[in-house]
């Protein structure tokens, strides 16, 4: 199985003026990069959080059906699942009714249990599930804990610029934030 990103966010976390008010800056000449280092930070949150942050289309390409028929999804919090198609080996598809399958989002992670769907006729990539996963569709709706370590980590990196050499790690603080939020490998 493997994620692919639709759509992004329509919005970041934290405002540009939310970011700029935060580091004292009260210019425009830094905007660009202030609003680059914006995206970089929630993209660090997320891939550390394993959670997304602002609300986003994502589509899960699967081989097969796993056994036991749960599909443990890999990208967390659940929205909702918006539709999912099995091709057959011609490449056509057949969208699978609400009734075959049922969407557990408040398991961690988020899960689809299967009733009867059908089998995929490709050999590779005869599954796809598209969904919307995040927190949702506005700023405020991002944990206060996840949009601060946003917030530290683009402060960190702009008082920072060209200055780190050697290892770059997450503050210890912005690591501090996240980790309530990180789900356990095995």
């Amino acid at each position: 199985m493997f994620p692919i990103l639709v759509d992004g966010p329509a919005v970041e976390p934290i405002t540009l003026a939310e970011m700029k008010a935060h580091l004292r800056v009260d210019d425009d000449a830094d905007d660009e990069l202030i609003g680059g280092l914006v995206k970089a930070a929630r993209l660090m949150v997320e891939a550390v959080s394993r959670r997304i942050l602002i609300e986003q289309r994502w589509r899960l390409m699967l081989h097969r059906w796993p056994q036991g028929g749960t599909v443990l999804l890999p990208v967390s919090p659940l929205i909702a699942i918006e539709s999912i198609h099995v091709f057959d080996a011609s490449g056509a598809a057949t969208e699978v009714t609400a009734e075959a399958f049922e969407s557990d989002a408040l398991s961690d992670p988020p899960r689809i249990m299967l009733h009867g769907a059908p089998e995929p006729g490709k050999i590779r990539n005869g599954i796809a599930i598209d969904l919307r996963a995040g927190f949702g569709a506005a700023p405020d709706a991002v944990p206060a804990s996840l949009r601060l370590a946003v917030k530290i980590l683009v402060a960190h990196w702009y008082e920072n610029r060209g200055d780190v050499a050697g290892e770059q790690v997450l503050p210890p603080d912005a690591f501090a934030l996240l980790a309530p939020f990180q789900r356990a490998r095995l």
